[in-house]
């Protein structure tokens, strides 16, 4: 049996998850929790339900691009990719949208 290094199962893991095609394109429902928004102009979260919470990352070329303000306990639908942050061998999503959903919606909608 072959002893491999931590990094170099973190990327092959990580490239398993950007060849999968159902995890490069796909949309989240979720409560946002945790959101940040930093000078970089980057956004973190966790994205969560009854089940399960996941990390995010939006990065300032999409974050500018929002006609909303996320927070925390709102019920969004995410759009982005699935991969691996390799320094903390963690998966997260990567969002490219962000939506607000239910009555957050319909309020933004008469904005």
């Amino acid at each position: 049996m072959t002893v491999h290094s931590v990094s170099d199962v973190t990327r092959y893991i990580k490239g398993m998850f950007e060849h999968e095609p159902i995890l490069s394109d796909l949309l989240i429902r979720g409560e946002v929790s945790n959101y940040k928004r930093y000078p970089s102009g980057h956004a973190y979260f966790t994205l969560k339900d009854a089940g399960a919470s996941m990390k995010c990352v939006m990065f300032n070329g999409y974050a500018r691009n929002l006609r909303f303000a996320p927070e925390n306990g709102m019920q969004v639908i995410a759009g982005g990719n699935i991969s691996v942050y390799e320094r903390d061998g963690a998966y997260q999503l990567y969002v490219s949208s962000l939506t607000p959903e239910g009555a957050g919606a319909l309020a933004l909608a008469f904005e």
